[in-house]
C-alpha cells in the first residue's frame, strides 16, 4: 500500500506505479526460469535481444534529454542512458555464461516481439511529451526489476551462475526509490496536471504491453 509522503509528485509516481502492477501475473519464460525448467537458449536469446534493446534505449533516453536539455528533467534522462551504459557492460558475461560470444550476439536476428519495446521508446523519444513519458518509465522499472531478481536467483540456484554472470540482472533488480525520488524531484515542484497523468498512464499501459510480448517471444 502506498502512504502519502510530503513530495506530491513522488506520491503521484507510486500511485501510478501501483495502478501499472502487474499483480500476480508472472511471465511464462520467468516462471520456468524460477523453477529451473526453461532452458538457456532462452537466456541467451534474451541477452542478444537486450543488446539491440539496450543500445537503441540509451539513444532513445538521449534524445529525451536533449528535448528538456533546458530543464532538471534533461538531466533525469541523462541519468537513465548512463545507465543503460553500465547494464550494456554487463551482457557480454551474460551471454559468453550461455555460451554465445560477441560475433554471435551480433549475428542474431533481430525478434520483432522483443523489439516493439525499444521501437516504441524509440517513439516516446520523438513524439511524447517528456514530463509524462519520465513518469510512465519510472512507473515501469519495479515489474522489470522484480522479474530480473527472480532470473539472477535462478541462474545462480539452477546453473551455477557467477555473480558476473549475473551481473546484468543485479544491475536491474536493484530497488529504484532514489530514482523515483529523482525524477519527482526533476519533474517538479508543481504537481503534474490531469493531462499529464492521463497521458502518463496511457504510455505506461503500452510499455508494459510492450514488455509483456518481449517476454512472451522470448518464452514462445
Amino acid at each position: 500500500m502506498n502512504h502519502p509522503t510530503l513530495d506530491p509528485i513522488l506520491d503521484q509516481i507510486r500511485r501510478l506505479r501501483a495502478e501499472l502492477a502487474p499483480g500476480d501475473t508472472v511471465p511464462a519464460l520467468v516462471t520456468a526460469l524460477a523453477e529451473g525448467t526453461a532452458p538457456l537458449t532462452a537466456v541467451a536469446e534474451l541477452a542478444a535481444q537486450q543488446h539491440r534493446i539496450i543500445t537503441s534505449d540509451r539513444r532513445s533516453l538521449l534524445l529525451l534529454a536533449t528535448r528538456c536539455a533546458d530543464r532538471p528533467l534533461g538531466d533525469w534522462f541523462v541519468t537513465l542512458a548512463g545507465g543503460e551504459s553500465a547494464a550494456l557492460r554487463t551482457l557480454p558475461a551474460l551471454a559468453e555464461a550461455c555460451g554465445l560470444d560477441a560475433r554471435a550476439v551480433a549475428a542474431r536476428a533481430p525478434l520483432a516481439g522483443c523489439q516493439a519495446y525499444p521501437a516504441y521508446l524509440a517513439w516516446l523519444a520523438l513524439n511524447s511529451r517528456p514530463p509524462a513519458a519520465a513518469a510512465a518509465l519510472v512507473a515501469n522499472f519495479a515489474a522489470w526489476g522484480g522479474y530480473c531478481a527472480t532470473i539472477a536467483q535462478a541462474l545462480r540456484r539452477h546453473h551455477g551462475f557467477s555473480d558476473e554472470a549475473c551481473a546484468f540482472f543485479d544491475f536491474f533488480a536493484q530497488p529504484a526509490p532514489e530514482l523515483e525520488q529523482q525524477a519527482a524531484d526533476a519533474l517538479g515542484p508543481d504537481p503534474l496536471d490531469d493531462h499529464t497523468l492521463a497521458t502518463a498512464r496511457e504510455y505506461g499501459l503500452l510499455l508494459q504491453a510492450y514488455e509483456h510480448l518481449f517476454w512472451d517471444t522470448l518464452g514462445g
